[in-house]
């Protein structure tokens, strides 16, 4: 049977590294990997790729990304680009004056370095719109910016009290100053107009075609459910599925709501049949165990420092309690679940690991899979507990370099010790864990191959900064691994993330071949193609 795809004159990267020259796609796998003799499957109708030296590799997979979320942001007021206090604050006033129509301006991306102490003013928001409500989460949407006219539409004043799971920030005279952390976000949030469906499945759809753009060919999204102006993307996957125009492969991750206890899993059954279609599957669970580092409010096992170097009383902030946790991971486990867990602070993340633990001695072994995303703090006695559990690493790579969130806002309140604790990469790969890797967009960039490049050098790409940690760099091939077969065991889509005879042809060409380069180009590599099923959904050329 002749091939309906032909790519020659690799290098092909296989599991057993760049050992191909050549691989034949018939309808959506691959049926022959190899050099010269796979060109025998050659037809009168089959496409011929030639790479010409460029890599040919699994396609990407990202293990933990909120598309839907980014592809709204990317549709309202994104901050994404801008860099300082004044460019942030230009670019809302810029999109208000050009929407009167809006009732509310949303849409967020700022960056916590631009300002001081990471936590703008609503002073600053109200002399750029002075006249609606603003509602607008950081990037790592766990706080949000808000003006004046914001906090009287929902009534918080000076006497307000902190909700438990969250804070509302104060100036000195204990005013609220205009960001809300954690859960204080949802005091405004739930106010804001949510997206009709034709925009929600617009986002996702602008969404996908950037991912798509990157290489990547399946994710898991880590919130399907309704989360702190974070809106539910499940109908718009539902409607992408059966239209035939979700083009990605993807597992959802159900919330669990840390307000409720075991009482919601007879729901979340129910959720998980009622979104399965096509290529959309809800067969994991998001359980968000703490906050971030740069808020105070990541989980740690001893006190957060002050400015000063001294022990405050902060641990940070705990969404589930620890006692509850294992209950709950070992009925999920027991149903089929595959447990995603939200893990920044070291507390977090043994917390995580005594509950897999747990539903691993209710259980025995399963096939559940579970993951443990972020990893930012790692005490270094948990980190061989991941390959002893099968728990697999979900790292965002991105966000294991200097840059002044964390030379700021982090390194200062963590202390030497435990900032060496950081994105272990390399102990966890060591010690026999399994990677997987996302980025969190819209937290940070969706690019695999930024992420890759970090991954490597420890450093972000272009900056001008030593190396982060530099022991916990991992080699190119475990990086790529992380994004591809590592993603796809979490996914529980054993037949993509390798380049071999029978898997699915989910598959991406770059634009050159970045082994044959020094690590600090990684970055400079882009994706030319890309494919699902052996179909293009990206052609560089056509863009």
């Amino acid at each position: 049977m002749h091939a309906d795809l032909l790519f020659t004159r690799g290098p092909v990267l296989t599991p057993e590294g760049r050992t191909a020259t050549a691989v034949a796609v018939t309808g959506d796998r691959i049926t022959a990997v190899g050099h010269d003799e796979v060109h025998d499957l050659a037809g009168p109708r089959t496409e011929v790729v030639d790479l010409a030296g460029r890599l040919l590799l699994p396609g990407f997979q990202d293990a933990h990304v909120h598309p839907m979320p980014a592809g709204l942001e990317l549709g309202r007021c994104d901050l994404t680009g801008a860099r300082t206090a004044e460019e942030t604050v230009a670019a809302v006033r810029a999109y208000a004056a050009a929407h009167p129509e809006r009732e509310w301006i949303t849409g967020g991306g700022w960056s916590m370095e631009a300002f001081p102490g990471g936590t703008p003013t609503k002073e600053l928001l109200d002399a750029a719109v002075p006249d609606r409500p603003v509602y607008l989460p950081n990037r790592d949407h766990h706080g949000a910016w808000v003006n004046s006219r914001a906090l009287e539409r929902a009534g918080i004043g000076r006497d307000t009290p902190d909700p438990d799971d969250g804070r509302i920030d104060r100036d000195a005279a204990g005013e609220p100053s205009g960001t809300l952390q954690e859960g204080a976000m949802q005091l405004v949030g739930r106010l804001t107009p949510p997206a009709g469906p034709d925009e929600r499945l617009a986002a996702l759809l602008r969404a996908q075609r950037r991912l798509h753009a990157l290489g990547i060919t399946a994710w898991q999204d880590a919130l399907v459910g309704d989360f702190i102006g974070m809106e539910d993307p499940s109908q718009a996957y539902l409607a992408a599925a059966r239209a035939g125009s979700l083009t990605a492969r993807v597992v959802g991750a159900l919330w669990w709501d840390r307000e409720r206890g075991a009482e919601q899993i007879p729901e979340l059954v129910e959720r998980r049949a009622a979104l399965t279609h096509g290529r959309f599957r809800a067969t994991s669970v998001k359980l968000m165990l703490d906050g971030v580092a740069e808020t105070g409010t990541a989980a740690l096992l001893d006190p957060y420092l002050d400015r000063c170097g001294c022990a405050t009383a902060n641990r940070g902030t705990s969404f589930l309690d620890a006692a509850e946790l294992p209950k709950y991971v070992a009925e999920l486990d027991a149903l089929g679940f595959q447990c995603h867990f939200h893990a920044l602070g070291d507390r977090a993340v043994r917390g995580a690991l005594d509950a897999v633990e747990a539903a691993r001695a209710a259980n025995g072994p399963s096939d559940t899979r579970p993951h443990l995303a972020h990893l930012q703090v790692v005490h270094p006695d948990d980190v061989p507990r991941f390959a002893r559990l099968g728990a697999t690493a979900n790292v965002q790579p991105l966000w294991a370099a200097h840059e002044p969130q964390m030379d700021e806002l982090t390194i200062p309140f963590l202390g030497p010790e435990r900032a060496a604790w950081q994105y272990p990469f390399g102990a966890l790969l060591g010690s026999g864990a399994r990677l997987a890797a996302g980025s969190d967009w819209p937290v940070s960039s969706p690019d695999p191959l930024q992420g890759i490049h970090v991954a490597v050098n420890r450093v972000e790409p272009g900056a001008d900064a030593p190396a982060f940690l530099p022991e916990q760099r991992i080699g190119l091939a475990a990086a790529v691994a992380a994004y591809t077969a590592g993603s796809a065991y979490v996914n529980h889509l054993d037949d993509t993330g390798r380049v071999r005879a029978g898997a699915l042809a989910d598959l991406v060409v770059l634009d050159r071949d970045p082994f044959a380069g020094p690590p600090e180009a990684i970055a400079e590599t882009r994706v030319a193609l890309t494919y699902v099923g052996g179909e293009r959904v990206y052609a560089a050329h056509e863009a």
